[in-house]
């Protein structure tokens, strides 16, 4: 089977475009049926202003199929998705389906990686979805819709409806990666920083936002404020996190990642600060996405219900 595309539609009744990329690593066209010949499948999730089809995604997603199955969409508000984005919040919503979405094909086992504002999102998301009752900690008003109704996909290639599975049962991550990712919210410590909160909170910033960056705001503030990333790290334990940042990022400095790694339980999270490294996808090299690519392929071939074990001594690279 080659690439699929899809409209998917979340829990909050949002259209989110989507593309299926399978496998392509050794073995790909051998792969046997049931668990031992499932590759696992990992979820992209963008950062602000990025898409689907923007090449530094295309680029990411070609590198992950090397190592499992790939799903990357794009969030509400970006590309060709519906509506308008929340910069984070309701963005929970969107991962859910497209996990729900990679489950549909066979896979059993799904790591979710985030990129600037996607690693925020697939903190709150491994979060909220655990995979013992398929629900989460109830900590916002957006948590009653995301546990109410069907995910359902519309296949470009074939036409018509297609229920994929119940967000409940199926949307939540085996394993979790935070690339570049915020520790906490309303951040303006850098000048990028002042200027994303410019973009979003401004009427003026918002058509910059939609017409310049091709990303539709929603104009309304959040109420009440979304779990932050920082008190969600410490909520996915037992399963993996990796928390990856560079020390030349330029939108959150280090104490972000190192926030993040205290507060998670070290006992099944890591933490990677890449020498050199920038910001999110668009500065993510061929090596370091091998590493990350390598890292989920790992869990995804581990038994389920083992945690990855580290140490503090050992989690910052």
């Amino acid at each position: 089977m080659g690439a699929v595309r899809a409209e998917l539609w979340t829990a909050d009744g949002v259209r989110i475009e989507a593309r299926y990329e399978p496998y392509a690593g050794p073995g790909a066209g051998e792969q046997a049926a049931g668990a031992e010949g499932d590759p696992g499948a990992i979820v992209l999730a963008h950062g602000f202003t990025g898409a689907l089809d923007r090449p530094a995604l295309r680029r990411a997603a070609t590198a992950f199929t090397a190592y499992a199955a790939v799903v990357t969409f794009s969030f509400r508000g970006h590309g060709r998705s519906g509506g308008r984005s929340t910069v984070g919040d309701r963005e929970v919503l969107d991962l859910a389906a497209a996990v729900t979405w990679a489950r549909s094909f066979g896979h059993r086992r799904v790591t979710t990686v985030g990129f600037s504002m996607g690693g925020s999102v697939v903190l709150r998301h491994g979060a909220l979805h655990r995979a013992e009752h398929g629900t989460g900690h109830t900590v916002s008003t957006l948590d009653s819709v995301m546990h109410r109704g069907r995910t359902v996909a519309r296949r470009a290639d074939r036409g018509g409806t297609q229920g994929v599975g119940d967000s409940q049962g199926g949307a939540y991550a085996d394993a979790v990666v935070a690339v570049s990712a915020a520790a906490r919210w309303y951040y303006r410590g850098t000048a990028p920083m002042r200027r994303l909160h410019w973009a979003i909170q401004h009427p003026v910033g918002r058509l910059v936002s939609r017409y310049g960056l091709r990303t539709r705001v929603h104009h309304r503030d959040w109420d009440p404020v979304p779990l932050s990333p920082v008190a969600a790290a410490p909520l996915i334990a037992p399963v993996p996190l990796l928390v990856v940042h560079g020390d030349q990022d330029p939108f959150f400095p280090v104490d972000h990642p190192l926030a993040l790694a205290e507060a998670a339980d070290p006992e099944s999270s890591e933490l990677w600060l890449v020498p050199g490294f920038g910001h999110a996808e668009n500065s993510a090299d061929p090596a370091l996405l091998d590493r990350i690519g390598d890292w989920a392929a790992t869990r995804l071939r581990a038994p389920a219900a083992r945690p990855h074990h580290g140490s503090r001594d050992n989690r910052t690279r």
